[in-house]
């Protein structure tokens, strides 16, 4: 009997070797003609590898002038060990010894090296995001491709935004494998295509894609393994969604599951989108297990046992005791039932999770774990639809692609292969990798990478990137918070591939950069003349001429200097007013009698705002007539020092009056006056209780001349009994002013009852005909005079 066996193998054997040379002939002509055709190719070819759990299938074609593909050639190698589970890669370098054999027999049959790979991911953690993005133009504008795709990239990056907060207490890292847009909308009206309308706004609503980083670095490490480069990678059930479900049929509400050997990856349509996507760790290979447990098979044999019942009535198999089985399809499918129930049990669940709590109206079925006898009707229960709207799709779906090798079977297991190559001609979202300061990291190439993304990616601190500002400085000025910046640093320095670079820098595959931190600048520091406001001043008339004064700072409730460096949240105040006592003081000028602010007795508290008037007598010191005679000698003083005339040069020398004073006339010309209109006028040591007026000059007059075309006032001057009577309004009262040839706008105040010794607000406002004057200004006959606090 064991005779007899071992006979009967080798006689299969030697028949099945015949047939292998039969086949090999026949691949060889093929491929000649292969090869031959792919010469006069003038279209780019697309290379795609579906990576399986159990196989890796490799296709290679093009996309014709109709939308329409055609496969040039396509093939399929089993791995040698479970490499794989589950859709994720365990054994990088097993997968890659896999990719490479895919790739030297696609290789042989085109006539041509293949150097870059369309791939697609599948993993048991995946996570799908809802984002919507918008462009506005500033006018309306043509809507071209490259607006689509940044609209796009806006909606991923948005996507990812989203996903960032959501996982921001986690420790896995996402990567984006694809979106799908659910729908764009042209100036907030829906719309299947933007390309070529005119818009002000456009946006787009899309479904995003994510699976952890450790899934995608292992697909990306075994494809680079293989000498290969990743020119596009989706999601499976995209991929398959570009085959199985044309854009006519995503009006209705239908479920693609395409049913691996790890994953049964799902997709789900409705009102002309893609809406969701769905991914469970439950497919084929759990089916194959179950097998092999019942019938004591290795793993390989129970797995062709597997894909021999969907073909065959019955199957031939050799158990671990080295036995040989006959079993029919019905036992085996009897046998796989209760793991086919469960799978379809949890893929309908996820369905109804994926679809708003409700079943849909139809299921496409693609995939090899899909074949399985039993499997239809079984989803067909666990969702509650009649049997008949769950069916298992394959040649029926590809009307439009077209297979050049003869020998190709075209059922369901072609369909995600063929999509990995369709989703090249739709979305090229690969990633890219490139070195920083020597950390190699990943980036989603959305064809807009700079330097300040790779730093992101990595986590370089941001305060690191960008030039830093030394402290700043917070105070405040007359209770309004001000702050000063303190000054800006330098930038990061940035090596792009050895060269200088900036933060914008274009970046591409295996880049390497080199980031310096950016340093700090100085703190920020602040004197009390910077500030604006005291550049201001408050200009007052003292005894019939201008006084310009700079402005007093209190810090703190301190008087200080324009030279004091502001401190942390001081509080200043620019003063609006002097005292009548610092007026004194900053003129240099001993007041010997009474004094007047704004016509009204004062004291040296008295405050003195903007454009009010002040009237004092200032007598002069008796000389020390024995230190003159000491200094000048007996009979040689000087009559301009007995006069007093040198004592400002005196001033000058003791530092009481600045030289830039003198060189201005300014002090020096007031004092002088104030002095002589005491002398001239014949001022005693008594002062009336008249009120002492003030004239003021034209336009055309300097305030030197004003006082000498002057004539004499009431109280200080003598006043002509000569006069015109002038008649003007004061805050629309009619007022007449009397006694006097010329009248200037102190004057009216004899006239109008005008209360000034109480300041009642900031400021004096006076005008002249709506026009804003000071005291001095001159009054003619029928002005419309207004006196207010503002």
């Amino acid at each position: 009997m064991a005779e007899k066996k071992t006979v009967q193998t080798r006689k299969t054997t030697g028949s099945k070797s015949g047939k292998r040379k039969t086949t090999a002939a026949k691949a060889s002509q093929s491929n000649v003609n292969i090869a031959a055709m792919v010469k006069k190719l003038t279209e780019p070819l697309v290379f795609g590898l579906d990576i399986g759990t159990r196989s890796i299938v490799g296709t290679v074609g093009y996309r014709t002038s109709t939308n329409g593909f055609v496969v040039v050639a396509q093939e399929s190698v089993e791995h040698e060990t479970r490499a794989m589970l589950d859709g994720q890669i365990h054994d990088i370098q097993a997968v890659a010894d896999t990719i490479i054999q895919v790739k030297q027999k696609l290789e042989q049959l085109i006539g041509r090296k293949l150097t870059d790979v369309c791939i697609a991911a599948a993993g048991r953690v995946l996570k799908t995001v809802v984002a919507c993005a918008e462009m506005h133009f500033n006018y309306e504008t043509v809507v071209t491709n490259e607006h689509v795709y940044s609209l796009d990239m806006l909606g991923v990056e948005k996507a990812y935004d989203l996903l960032r907060q959501e996982q921001q207490n986690d420790d896995i890292h996402f990567y984006c494998v694809g979106y799908s847009v659910i729908r764009y909308y042209q100036n907030d009206y829906p719309i299947t295509n933007l390309e070529g309308h005119k818009a002000n706004t456009i946006r787009t609503e899309l479904i995003a894609t994510f699976l952890p980083d450790e899934v995608v670095d292992g697909l990306y490490a075994a494809v680079e393994k293989a000498g290969l480069y990743v020119a596009n990678l989706t999601l499976e059930p995209i991929a398959a969604m570009n085959v199985a479900i044309p854009e006519k049929f995503r009006l209705l509400n239908i479920a693609l599951v395409d049913v691996g050997a790890g994953t049964s990856d799902i997709s789900i349509t409705n009102d002309g989108s893609i809406i969701a996507y769905g991914m469970i760790p439950s497919a084929g290979d759990e089916i194959t297990e179950a097998l092999a447990r019942h019938y004591l098979l290795d793993f390989g044999e129970a797995e062709k046992m597997k894909c021999q019942s969907t073909m065959r009535k019955q199957v031939t198999v050799h158990d671990i005791m080295g036995l040989s089985h006959k079993i029919s399809s019905e036992e085996i499918a009897e046998v796989a039932e209760p793991v086919v129930r469960e799978i379809t049990t949890r893929v309908a669940d996820r369905i109804k999770e994926l679809n708003g709590g409700k079943p849909v109206s139809a299921v496409f079925v693609v995939g090899g774990g899909g074949k399985m006898m039993g499997f239809e009707e079984t989803l067909a229960d666990n969702l509650g639809i009649p049997k008949e709207r769950v069916a298992l799709r394959g040649s029926e779906v590809m009307g439009q692609i077209e297979f050049l090798q003869k020998n190709i079977k075209v059922d369901s297991l072609l369909v995600t292969p063929v999509g990995i190559c369709l989703n090249y001609y739709e979305q090229k979202n690969n990633f890219i990798f490139v070195t920083l300061n020597g950390e190699r990291i990943k980036l989603y190439d959305n064809s807009k990478l700079t330097v300040v993304d790779a730093a992101m990616q990595m986590g370089y601190p941001n305060e690191d990137l960008f030039p830093k500002r030394g402290k700043a400085l917070n105070y405040s000025v007359n209770g309004e918070k001000r702050m000063k910046r303190g000054e800006p640093g330098d930038s990061a320095v940035v090596n792009l591939n050895g060269k200088e670079s900036a933060l914008s820098g274009a970046l591409s595959q295996n880049d390497k950069i080199e980031i310096k931190a950016s340093t700090a600048g100085k703190d920020a520091v602040m004197t009390i003349g910077e500030i604006q406001e005291y550049h201001s001043a408050i200009h007052f008339i003292f005894n019939r001429k201008p006084i310009t004064c700079p402005r007093f700072v209190q810090v703190n409730g301190e008087l200080v200097s324009q030279y004091y460096e502001i401190q942390e949240n001081d509080e200043i105040e620019i003063l609006e007013y002097y005292t009548l006592e610092q007026v004194l003081e900053f003129m240099d000028i001993v007041c010997r009698g009474r004094a007047y602010v704004n016509n009204a007795s004062a004291d040296m508290e008295t405050k003195v705002y903007d454009n009010f008037t002040i009237a004092c007598e200032i007598k002069k010191e008796e000389p020390n007539y024995q230190e003159l005679i000491k200094e000048y000698g007996e009979g040689q003083v000087p009559q301009a020092v007995l006069n007093g005339e040198m004592q400002e040069a005196e001033q000058v020398a003791e530092g009481h009056i600045t030289e830039k004073d003198m060189e201005s006339g300014e002090i020096s010309s007031q004092r002088q006056d104030a002095e002589d209109a005491k002398t001239d006028d014949s001022i005693s040591g008594n002062v009336t209780e008249d009120i002492p007026k003030v004239k003021g000059a034209s336009d055309h007059q300097t305030a030197e001349g004003a006082l000498e075309s002057q004539q004499p006032v009431s109280g200080l001057q003598k006043t002509s009994p000569e006069g015109v009577e002038l008649p003007i309004t004061v805050n629309g009262d009619p007022v007449v002013l009397k006694n006097k040839k010329e009248y200037i706008l102190v004057d009216v105040l004899d006239f109008y009852p005008f209360d000034l010794s109480v300041a009642k607000g900031n400021r004096l406002e006076t005008l002249i005909n709506g026009v804003s004057s000071d005291f001095t200004s001159p009054v003619h006959e029928n002005d419309e005079v207004k006196i207010y606090w503002v």
